[in-house]
């Protein structure tokens, strides 16, 4: 017989495109397939996903922070991992800051995902001056999960195309743990054209992983929420560090192909619905 456990609460921090796989559309069902309780706060609703999509409509919702945390907190609620993704608005950092203090146990993670930037560049939304709060609100973070383009400026420092070498991979590791998070696991690392994947680092081991997968041509739009739901899936099941980062790099890894191989506009989002059940038998739930 099924011994019945206390179910996992996630309060998933992030914005919600009603067409476009990505943030609450894709975090969401990701942890809900992995038995765990996904709370949402909204932080902007949109029609659809800004990248290559244009035309969409944008209601920002940082005035809701603080009401749903307050309302929240009134309920007694606990979480076990407090999990961010994109912020609309400067100010929606210093809210969230809020919501983290007011949320964070002995017992339990904030995983921050800086959502703002790729390939070299900020998103057109941001500048500087918000890379510079999202630094500050990532001193809040037990685990951190950039992409190389953010942890450049999370740092303050020029990015750097790839391919890359461990030396400049692990050092930058390293760097990233002075902004407050122990455990690190940086996206888009890659040493040569045939594979792309994630480095891990865990300060207080001082263990650094590498977990790299065939490379897909092409820029896929919603990985990075693919990927950093189902590494927060692992870590709530019981895994490490590492072997978390590499479910989810072969999650990620199975959605991106089944969309490549479908010919799927890549604007819309990869297919994660279908690569499920290969992820929850990764997570030794079937």
């Amino acid at each position: 017989m099924e011994k019945i456990t206390r179910q996992k609460r996630v309060a998933a921090v992030h914005d919600i495109s009603g067409f476009g796989k990505c943030s609450l559309t894709v975090a969401l069902p990701i942890l809900s397939a992995a038995g765990i309780e996904a709370a949402a706060l909204p932080t902007a609703v949109l029609s659809t996903h800004t990248g290559g999509i244009s035309g969409f409509t944008y209601r920002d919702l940082t005035a809701d922070i603080r009401p749903f945390t307050e309302h929240w907190n009134s309920l007694g609620l606990h979480f076990d991992a407090l999990y961010s993704g994109f912020l609309g608005s400067f100010e929606q950092l210093d809210l969230v800051g809020e919501f983290f203090d007011t949320f964070k146990t002995d017992d339990n993670i904030i995983l921050v995902d800086p959502v703002m930037a790729d390939n070299g560049e900020l998103y057109k939304i941001f500048t500087p001056e918000f890379a510079a709060g999202m630094a500050k609100l990532c001193e809040k973070a037990d685990i951190l999960v950039p992409n190389i383009t953010e942890a450049s400026f999370l740092l303050g420092e020029a990015y750097q195309e790839g391919p890359y070498t461990k030396t400049f991979i692990e050092d930058l590791l390293k760097k990233l743990t002075r902004l407050g998070a122990d455990k690190i696991v940086l996206t888009g690392v890659f040493f040569d054209e045939n594979e792309l994947g994630a480095a891990t680092y865990d300060k207080t081991t001082g263990t650094i992983d590498y977990l790299l997968a065939p490379r897909i041509p092409g820029y896929f739009h919603g990985t990075g929420d693919v990927f950093g739901s189902a590494l927060l899936s692992g870590l709530l099941n019981g895994f490490s560090l590492s072997e978390s980062a590499g479910i989810a790099v072969r999650y990620t890894t199975e959605s991106i192909r089944r969309t490549f191989e479908a010919k799927t506009d890549i604007r819309f989002g990869v297919d994660f619905e279908r690569s499920i059940p290969n992820f929850l038998k990764d997570l030794k739930l079937l």
